[in-house]
């Protein structure tokens, strides 16, 4: 889907810092550098209770949820550094701050990354890195999934209760965001 738009597509696994390495290296030969990373990369859980959930899993979404945007941030900033600063807007979301049952891996990973958020934020201040977090609420991407994984969700009435009183769509996922990231 982004290749037919004209767009560059690099597989990467933000779980893995070989993966990272490798990405962080091909866009700096693409583009001559790095100005900007967003740290959108997140998998959710079963949805198990946590009596029946295995721990391979909570390991798995803290792994890609927050050790992703932790390994990304490291090799990104090293090439902001040279090019005289950068951006990193990291997509966390209202999870971290308001939960539901059966998603403690996911809300805590979310958490974690309101937290390392700030901690990055003071530590790149120096090499004129800004970093923000961007915690939008419940958006629907069903249609933005690959067309064997789309479906059409299953939404509860808890769904409909967080403002505005319907289920975000995709737009009003980026497009308020994208004056932070200039």
């Amino acid at each position: 889907m982004l290749r037919k738009q004209g767009l560059d597509v690099i597989k990467t696994d933000v779980a893995d810092e070989k993966s990272v390495k490798n990405m962080v290296k091909k866009t700096v030969e693409l583009y001559g550098g790095v100005d900007i990373l967003v740290n959108n990369a997140a998998i959710i859980p079963s949805g198990k209770d946590i009596f029946e959930r295995p721990l391979e899993e909570w390991e798995r979404v803290i792994r890609v949820n927050l050790t992703g945007p932790y390994i990304c941030s490291r090799y990104a900033a090293e090439e902001m550094i040279n090019r005289g600063g950068g951006v990193i807007p990291n997509i966390a979301s209202t999870r971290a701050f308001m939960s539901e049952p059966n998603t403690e891996p996911y809300s805590a990973s979310k958490g974690g990354l309101v937290a390392l958020t700030h901690s990055l934020a003071i530590s790149f201040a120096k090499y004129k890195i800004r970093v923000v977090s961007v915690n939008p609420g419940w958006i629907e991407t069903s249609r933005w999934k690959k067309a064997k994984l789309r479906r059409e969700p299953n939404l509860r009435p808890i769904d409909h209760e967080q403002p505005p009183r319907r289920k975000g769509r995709r737009p009003d996922g980026h497009r308020p965001h994208l004056r932070l990231f200039g």
